[in-house]
This record gives structure tokens, sequence and C-alpha cells, in this order.
């Protein structure tokens, strides 16, 4: 039977965990995607060993050192390591080599996006074992996930540049395993163990008992861990595949996790250089309101919310500063359609600003990529925005845009555009006359 003490370490470690990933969105500044999906699966072990805790189901002691607890223990450990983490448990759709559509999930995913991280709390030896086709049938090895890994990133740039991939081995890993992955373009963190130290070493069952015993003993923690992660209703990841009696194949003891991995605080990435204003965008950054005059009460509500909005958050300061030292470009139908605008409806000071910006930019004929003229037209995927978008798109730039209802209408469609998204601001110079000063 599992002794109290173990069973109330492991509660405790649960209990943590929890407390840290609220700590995570705290320094990040922002709510991270996939927190809530964590926290369940945390909360789900936390139940299950609190019912162990009542007596409701007894496990041995060696089952409490297989539970989810180790890898999401890792997840945790991960995303307390890095910078500027956007999701946790985030899933993945692409394309695998057979052209078959798969998913991914990838654990923490940081740095912008830029970094992709897997947290394996594995044995070195099962997975060295299972690299070595010794493994429980259907395991997937390390490196055959390291395959997946690779080709997923490959259908999702960031800034047109696949995201860098770590494997982070909280049990160690094979220094033979290392270095293939390695070889294959995936950083390696963690401890590297002598493959002379592993080999031979299949994980032995201190505790053999009869198959059918064993099944019956364990058949309430299973049918409990099968009923929480069914109403999580979450794709289950590698690390948590369950054997007959419900636990996990292999885990590493708490006390064992490598504590730091050493993660890198920032990421080297190859940062677009280059970058395609879209309409909205040019006339952002010449508007009234974003040069100071945004302290009026307008006749227009959208304008009088947009006053408030620049009052509120200065919209000029974070264009000049995504545009610094890269290359501006803009599409035909971009300058087109602005200048229509401008002499409709700018006033002096944006006709000016308008003309300066001009002469930053490089004027590009419309070359709209060939999965932009895939995409059906609808209210919110018009012409002009396909030959701005898509502009950018054929020259690898990042398209600053206003039009978020075009970015999500695109995606829902399968493109997913890199962009820079800001808050609209409109011409308002010339209504500024019969505006009520604030």
């Amino acid at each position: 039977m599992a002794t109290f003490s173990t069973l109330q370490d492991r509660i405790r470690v649960a209990k943590e965990l929890l407390e840290q990933v609220d700590q995570i969105c705290s320094r990040q500044g922002h709510d991270v995607e996939g927190r809530a999906k964590l926290c369940s699966k945390l909360r789900a072990e936390l139940k299950f060993l609190q019912k162990v805790e009542a007596g409701n189901v007894v496990i041995k002691e060696s089952h409490l050192q297989s539970t989810n607890l180790t890898h999401l223990k890792a997840i945790v450990e991960s995303a307390e390591s890095l910078e500027n983490v956007m999701s946790v448990l985030h899933v993945f759709a692409y394309e695998g080599t057979d052209g078959q559509k798969q998913t991914l999930v990838v654990d923490v995913v940081a740095n912008g996006g830029h970094t992709w991280v897997k947290a394996i709390g594995r044995k070195a030896e099962a997975l060295h074992n299972i690299w070595q086709g010794r493994g429980q049938y259907g395991d997937k090895s390390v490196i055959r996930q390291a395959e997946d890994f690779l080709e997923a990133s490959k259908q999702q740039p960031v800034q047109y540049s696949n995201p860098h991939i770590i494997f982070a081995f909280y049990n160690g890993v094979s220094s033979p395993m290392a270095d293939k992955l390695k070889e294959m373009g995936i950083s390696v963190r963690g401890d590297i163990v002598a493959v002379n130290m592993i080999i031979g070493g299949e994980e032995e069952d201190e505790e053999e008992e009869d198959e059918e015993e064993e099944e019956d003993k364990n058949e309430d923690k299973h049918d409990c861990v099968e009923e929480y992660h069914e109403q999580e209703n979450d794709v289950v990841d590698e690390e948590e595949k369950y054997d007959d009696a419900g636990y996990m194949h292999t885990c590493v003891d708490r006390d064992t996790i490598v504590a730091s991995l050493a993660f890198p605080t920032e990421v080297k990435v190859d940062v677009c250089n280059r970058v395609n204003l879209d309409i909205t965008t040019l006339i952002t950054y010449v508007s009234s309101l974003s040069h100071g005059n945004c302290h009026f009460t307008f006749k227009e509500v959208v304008l009088t919310e947009q006053a408030a909005q620049e009052r509120q958050e200065k919209v000029l300061h974070k264009l000049e500063e995504f545009m610094k030292g890269k290359e501006l470009f803009a599409c035909h139908s971009a300058v087109k359609d602005f200048r229509v605008i401008l002499d409709t409806l700018g006033g002096p000071g944006e006709k000016a600003r308008a003309k300066e910006l001009l002469a930053r930019l490089k004027v590009v004929p419309d070359q709209p990529s060939e999965r932009t003229k895939r995409l059906v037209t609808s209210s919110k995927v018009n012409h002009r925005s396909l030959m701005i978008f898509g502009t950018g798109d054929t020259l690898l730039a990042v398209t600053m845009t206003a039009n978020s209802g075009f970015v999500r209408a695109a995606a829902n469609q399968g493109v997913r555009y890199t962009v820079f998204i800001h808050q609209p601001r409109a011409l308002t110079e010339g209504k500024e006359w019969r505006a009520t000063p604030i």
C-alpha cells in the first residue's frame, strides 16, 4: 500500500504546481494560452491523489511514482525557464509525410512562438530501449517524435522562420540519442548519460504479480484516471500513455528531476527585416489622432472611441519601434487607395505626413502569393486585402495592419499570415473643427 508520506509529498507537489502556473502567467504579464488545460490536468491528478488519501482507492507506493504529475511538473518547469511564453499544451495541426492530417502537442511555445519545447520525464533507460526496439507495443521513440516535430515546425513558420525545437529531458537521455537529436537540428537539454550505463538496463518490475490479479487490484485506479482524462477531452501526449493497469509505463521520481536544464533566457532567431504596410497602417501612421490631437469628443462615435483609446495607449510609438531599421514596402493597391482616402478626408497635416511616409517606402506591384490566390472571397476577404496581404507573403515580409478581421478569416481558411496587428486610427484632422475639445 502507498505510504502516507509519499502520498502527502505528491499532493503537496500538485498544489505547488498549480500555484506555479499562476505565477508564470503573472510573470509573463498575460494569460498564457493553454493555462486552463494544464491546470485541469493538475487538478485531475490532485483529485485522484486525494481519493487515495481518503481511502477510496488502494494502490501500491510504486504507482505513486508513475503518474502524470512528473510530465506536468516538467512542463511547468520548462515554462518557468523561458521568456515570452505564448502557450502550453498547444495542439498544432499539420500534414504528415504520408499526406494525412496530423496533430502535435507542443508542451511549451515560447519566445514569441520561435521556440517549441517538449518536456520528457521518462528515464534514460526506457527512452533508449524504446529507440532500440525494446519498448512496449505502440511506444513511439523520441527520435520518431522528433521527426514529427520537425515536420510540423516546417508548416508553422514564425516570421518566415521555422520554430527552434528543444527536447528537455528531466531524467536524462543516452548520449547516442542526444547525438542523433542534435544531428537532426534539435537542441537537447538535460543530463546526458553514457550508453554503457544503460545498455541492458531495461526496467525491472520489482513487484511482479500475476497479470490478472494486478488488473483486478488496480481497476479503480484505471477507471479513475481514464474518467478524468476523458472529461478533459484533451489530446493525450506520448508522455501520458497508460499501461493495462492504468499507470504510465515509466516516470521519474520527483526527487530525481533535474532542477535546472539551463534553458537559454533568449533564443537567437532570424527576425524578419521586411515590413509590408497595409492601408490601415498608412492611415494610422499619419492620423491626427496619432500625433497628439486626441483630446476631442467627435460627432462620430467611432472617432470618439479611437480618441479615447489613443489617450490610454499611444499607437505611433509602437508602429515606429516595429518599423525601426527595417525595409518598408507597400503594394500598389494599398498606396492607390490610401491616396484616394487621403485626398477625400485628410487634413493638411495628415497629407504632409503622408508625403514623408510614402517617400520612405518602396512601392511594389501587387504580387499575391499562390496560397493567397486560393482563398475564397467573402465580406472579410476582399480583393484589396488579398493583394496587400498576398504581396507581403510573396515578399516574405511582416504585414502591419489593423485589419484583424481579414487575418482571422484567412486563418479560418487555413492561411496564416505573418502580421503585426495594431489598433486603428482614422483621419480626423478635417473633423476637429466641429468636435468638442476635452
